[in-house]
């Protein structure tokens, strides 16, 4: 489960993981509606009014009021006298009469005003979470052993009960990638909170040691020939590795790279050329296979290193491309698994480490022990109990090899595949039954529907415009889920 710190990626399609909207500048509206006027206190005065909210900074957005807050959490909700620290989060407010989407990226959350694809379906307002730990969340000194699944939904939970209050109306919880899986085991945990859960390809990694669920996938994704086009770059990325590890020392020494927590650059560098097909299907497109070298015995060095760098990123095991991450590998080592995949195309002469574990990717100074049985509990649960859960995969996204499923035990939940697509799936990317019902149920959640739409009489559309600026998704690119 990986990595880079590279290129933003903008995708005209919504999930809204880690995205962040095109800077405003607009004057806010003046007071809200009816509903906002009707409670007597300007919204701003009622979120500082919350115990333990401080405001950081308003920015204007058009038609909404965008805030930037830190919120006092418990470092371990067990025993939350042991010490707390300030969690940053955002409300992107529209009107108190309108639902409310909770939005958790499970990383860092954007300052920036950005609305999530059910935001915009539901004509809502959005709270945003920072995922505890990544800075600047993290509580001071670090106690890695309260980073879990458990102790992050009850940040959510506490978050959820303090802002009900004051947006009383139906919550639905939404999330890409990790966030996705962040929004389902908050469903698990606390499963009376919200009205609905929209996860995007949301990875469910029940037994960390079963992968073969990957292997199978890339032995079949897209065409033969562009498969064979990504195995040749990474293989013969392998075959010149003497030349190409000495440009990447001097590429190393150029921008101040160091690699002590993968292990030195040897490491780094089979990491990222391992990452090479991987990060293609990820964020690309089967027409972007034309980019890649046809014959890569016959391309040159340059070819060869820019093709690697352009998809998996040379500075992505670098330390500075690792410490940001560190709560992602943690938990991908200590709770939600990693994948391990197999390369039969290349001898194993020229592969010296294969797949490494998450292990490898955080400093040897932060304790590590995986628990076996986290992930199987919150599978288990879906299967059986999931109610008003909507989940959203891209037929290209190898994140969507394991992927939740929903058994006879669930009730009005689904599990859709959007054609073609990668890891930037969402509804309006499903065929055309599957989106309108998937639409559809969202407004229902969200207690929205037009009476036509819940009647069946018309095909469910978003009830808020398109607003290019908020709704689009700008991604750091990186192999992380």
């Amino acid at each position: 489960m990986r990595k880079a710190l590279r290129w933003l990626l903008a995708l005209t399609v919504l999930i809204g993981t880690l995205g962040a909207a095109g800077t405003a500048t607009a004057a806010p509206p003046a007071a809200g509606t009816t509903a906002d006027r009707a409670a007597g206190t300007d919204i701003k005065d009622r979120l500082l009014a919350i115990p333990g909210m401080s405001l950081i900074e308003e920015k204007p957005y058009t038609g909404y009021r965008f805030f930037v807050l830190d919120y006092t959490q418990p470092v371990d909700h067990r025993h939350p006298r042991r010490g707390t620290f300030r969690q940053r989060i955002t409300v992107l407010h529209k009107d108190v009469s309108r639902p409310t989407v909770f939005f958790t990226g499970g990383y860092n959350v954007s300052t920036t005003p950005s609305r999530s694809e059910p935001t915009r379906i539901v004509d809502g307002n959005q709270v945003s979470l920072e995922y505890r730990y990544f800075t600047p969340s993290r509580p001071a000194p670090a106690d890695w052993s309260k980073l879990d699944i458990r102790q992050a939904a009850t940040d959510q939970h506490r978050v959820f009960t303090a802002l009900k209050r004051i947006y009383t109306q139906r919550w639905i919880a939404t999330g890409g990638s990790k966030g996705g899986m962040t929004a389902t085991y908050y469903e698990r945990f606390f499963p009376h909170d919200m009205d609905g859960v929209v996860a995007y390809v949301a990875p469910n990694d029940v037994v960390n040691d079963e992968d073969s669920a990957y292997d199978r996938f890339f032995r079949s994704v897209g065409t033969a020939d562009c498969r064979a086009r990504l195995e040749g770059v990474q293989r013969e990325a392998l075959v010149r590795r003497t030349a190409l590890e000495k440009r990447y020392a001097d590429h190393a020494a150029d921008n101040g790279y160091t690699f002590e927590t993968i292990g030195g650059l040897d490491r780094a560098y089979e990491a990222v050329v391992l990452d090479y097909a991987w990060g293609f299907w990820q964020y690309s497109s089967l027409s972007d296979c034309d980019s890649i070298p046809a014959r890569a015995s016959s391309a040159t060095d340059e070819e060869i290193w820019d093709s690697v760098d352009d998809i998996s990123g040379f500075s992505a095991y670098a330390d500075h491309g690792l410490e940001p991450y560190t709560p992602y590998y943690y938990q991908a080592g200590t709770q939600l698994g990693a994948p391990t995949i197999h390369f039969p195309y290349i001898e194993k002469s020229l592969i010296r480490y294969g797949y490494q574990p998450p292990r490898n990717f955080v400093p040897r100074s932060i304790p590590m022990r995986f628990d076996r049985g986290a992930m199987p509990d919150v599978d288990r649960w879906v299967r059986h109990h999931a109610r008003h859960m909507l989940f959203v995969y891209g037929e290209n996204d190898p994140w969507g090899a394991e992927r939740f499923r929903v058994g006879a035990g669930a009730a009005d939940s689904y599990v859709f595949t959007a054609p073609g697509m990668n890891h930037g799936a969402n509804v309006a990317g499903l065929p055309a039954g599957q989106k309108d019902l998937a639409t559809a149920r969202i407004l229902s959640w969200a207690g929205v529907a037009p009476a036509k739409v819940a009647s069946g009489e018309t095909t469910a559309k978003p009830l808020a415009p398109f607003d290019a600026r908020l709704d689009r998704r700008g991604q750091e690119r990186g192999l992380r889920p």
